[in-house]
């Protein structure tokens, strides 16, 4: 049970190599404006929060497959095909590397419940549309299913 555990973990890490798109459309296709009426801080945080969350998405799977690379795990995705090690057999450099992707996962999480708090508070608290500026498509509101989760996501989220 814990080798199938760790194997969706490997696939979903190399799966998160996607937001390389994510980050390509995004500059494509801006987000809608924030309001105007919030503080200089308030329209820093955001940018800053979303900036971390893209460079840490990034470099989390890729201490994932450095340090299971130097373990000499396999990477095996969706139970496809296996990446190929990426640096040479090494156990005593791995367990750093894995504490390195541990950190890192952890400083994901705290971001992501930053965001999901701000946007908490922005609708709760201040009343203001910055959480239903995130749930629209082009200015339109609509209700948020999991068949249209995908796209708002890509479309969407800033």
């Amino acid at each position: 049970m814990q080798e199938s555990l760790y194997d969706l973990h490997r696939s979903l890490g190399a799966a998160l190599i996607l937001i390389v798109a994510r980050l390509i459309y995004r500059w494509a296709h801006p987000a809608l404006p924030l309001p105007d009426d919030l503080a200089s801080m308030q329209r820093l945080a955001p940018h800053a929060t979303h900036w971390g969350l893209y460079a840490l998405l990034i470099v989390q799977p890729f201490t994932g497959w450095i340090a299971t690379s130097a373990y000499r795990a396999p990477v095996t995705v969706l139970g496809l095909f296996q990446l190929p090690p990426i640096c040479p057999e090494n156990h005593a450099f791995s367990e750093p590397v894995f504490f390195v992707h541990s950190l890192i996962g952890i400083a994901i999480d705290c971001l992501a419940a930053t965001h999901i708090g701000a946007a908490l508070y922005h609708h709760s608290v201040r009343k203001n549309r910055v959480l239903m500026r995130m749930l629209t498509a082009n200015g339109r509101t609509y209700e948020l299913t999991p068949s249209r989760a995908f796209t708002t996501y890509f479309n969407t989220y800033p």
